[in-house]
């Protein structure tokens, strides 16, 4: 009975195995070896850890394209952990084509200036073809300037009546009618507002 009972008190959580499948761990081994004394190599890094989105209340409909999504390898300058790559294993389709997932990451990595690997999905991989991957990955960046965070123009207005965050509105009539400003978050309580210049 004591043991009923311990079970039921239990959370719903279990350890999950493996941590990372076959040809994710065969990945991780090989770059180790290749970069592990100049790279910190990060196993399944979600993309809400390195990527944020500018003015989150204006760009709602991005969210969920990244939401609860990873890339499959992150590494990192062994000093200061700032990211310098992505590695991510492509699961093919076909010959020709490209899932949908992996072009958007190719965009997030390449708007951020970094570059992203797609190493094709395999049990085993030969370190030659990883560095070949590497250098077309970083000769695809080319002269991409990143995308660094920019507070004034990346950031929401906070309210300057009541001090909360304002989000977006439009002139509903008036003068102005259909233009942007940014209004409390707590109207008609609060009746703050900011013009967007």
């Amino acid at each position: 009975m004591a043991d009923k009972d311990t079970d039921t008190q239990r959370l719903p959580y279990r350890l999950r195995e493996p941590f990372l499948a076959s040809t994710e761990l065969a990945l991780f081994r090989v770059l180790t070896d290749l970069m592990g004394r100049r790279y910190s190599i990060c196993p399944k890094v979600s993309l809400n850890d390195v990527f944020y989105i500018a003015r989150p209340n204006e760009n709602v409909h991005f969210f969920n394209k990244f939401f609860r999504k990873h890339v499959d390898f992150l590494l990192c300058d062994i000093q200061t952990l700032s990211p310098a790559f992505g590695v991510e294993i492509v699961r093919s389709i076909s010959k020709n084509e490209v899932r949908e997932s992996d072009k958007f990451l190719e965009e997030l990595f390449t708007n951020a200036g970094l570059p992203l690997i797609h190493v094709p999905s395999s049990e085993s991989y030969d370190p030659s073809d990883v560095i070949i991957l590497f250098q077309l990955a970083v000769s695809r960046i080319g002269g991409t300037v990143p995308l660094r965070i920019n507070r004034a123009s990346d950031s929401v207005p906070n309210c300057p009546v009541c001090g909360k965050m304002m989000v977006l509105r439009f002139h509903r009539n008036g003068l102005g009618i259909g233009e942007k400003y940014y209004g409390c978050m707590d109207s008609p309580r609060c009746t703050g507002a900011a013009s967007i210049e």
